[in-house]
């Protein structure tokens, strides 16, 4: 059994008490009424009723074991790059995977075992420092390692299934599986993860040492300015926001259905991509899914195809 001590009020967040929790034996802090827009790359979001971010697997244990005994859902955030959070915020606990991000280089079998709050640009970046090929396509691609073994991120013809070897998973109760990816349903930008409450809490990936460091800096930097040059970073976005349905692309559907630059709210259609939704200041989390829906509606419309999006829509939304 888990024991807790309150450390009393921190404050005030929306003119309600933030509250504080410390799990006793590991120090894990776990906090009240936490706002959740910071933490997401499109910047809107309510408050978390509870929130913890660990920074050892014992310290994630207890937050599940604390999660249990107080019944309460689970939702878990790694970098937030391809989440939209509801205005009224997430009920339950909201796990953070951001400080869980060890990292070893194993130079005899060319084995990179990660946390699955590590960065992957940063790693793709790492990796190509070193003269370690693999991990090229990653670098444009922003969010965590555990968020890329979830949904299967990819881009330039390569994704995380290519290069997975097997991945390190917590069950809610606490029973911790390593699973090779066969294992996991990997399709197209998604895996039998997706959804779940299951915890990636990491991962290993073959890649392949011994390149011309400069070679493998030379194609990564290709990798990443080709995605600066054709996608829109200046503004807070999530990425991607459909699926490609093929045989045309997504962006593709929405320019030619005219919707390029259209606004509601806040939230635009990029000029520069049509399948970036961007925050364009004021956005709030429903302007973001009201204009999701519109783009749907106008593409079924026009091309009878329904897009289905790759971003994760978390809380509570109303279509208006």
């Amino acid at each position: 059994m888990v024991m807790t001590v309150s450390s009393g009020s921190l404050g005030q967040v929306n003119g309600k008490p933030e509250r504080s929790i410390t799990l006793l034996g590991n120090d894990c802090l776990i906090r009240s009424k936490v706002s959740l827009a910071s933490l997401t790359s499109f910047r809107v979001g309510g408050p978390a009723d509870w929130y913890t971010a660990p920074q050892r697997l014992d310290q994630l244990l207890a937050c599940l074991e604390w999660a249990n005994s107080e019944e309460l859902p689970i939702t878990l955030l790694g970098g937030g790059s391809n989440l939209l959070v509801s205005d009224r915020g997430l009920r339950g606990l909201v796990i953070g995977t951001r400080y869980l991000r060890h990292t070893h280089f194993d130079q005899e079998t060319g084995q990179l075992t990660v946390g699955s709050g590590a960065s992957l640009p940063r790693l793709a970046w790492k990796a190509a420092r070193m003269g370690w090929r693999g991990l090229e396509w990653a670098v444009g691609i922003p969010g965590t390692v555990g968020g890329a073994v979830v949904m299967n991120a990819g881009a330039h013809s390569s994704c995380t299934a290519d290069i997975l070897i097997n991945t390190h998973i917590l069950e809610r109760s606490g029973t911790l599986h390593v699973l090779p990816p066969e294992k996991l349903g990997y399709r197209y930008r998604t895996s039998n993860l997706q959804g779940g409450s299951r915890l990636v809490t990491q991962a290993t990936f073959q890649l392949q040492p011994g390149y011309d460091p400069q070679q493998v800096m030379a194609e990564t930097t290709e990798h990443f300015q080709q995605r600066r040059l054709s996608q829109p970073y200046h503004l807070p976005s999530c990425g991607s926001v459909f699926r490609n349905p093929g045989p045309h692309k997504a962006g593709w559907l929405i320019e030619q259905t005219g919707l390029k630059g259209y606004q509601i709210g806040g939230a635009q259609v990029a000029e520069r991509h049509a399948n970036f939704i961007l925050n364009c200041g004021s956005a709030t989390a429903s302007d973001i899914f009201q204009l999701i829906h519109h783009v749907q509606e106008r593409v079924q419309h026009q091309w009878y195809c329904l897009l289905e999006p790759e971003v994760r829509i978390l809380g509570e939304f109303k279509v208006c």
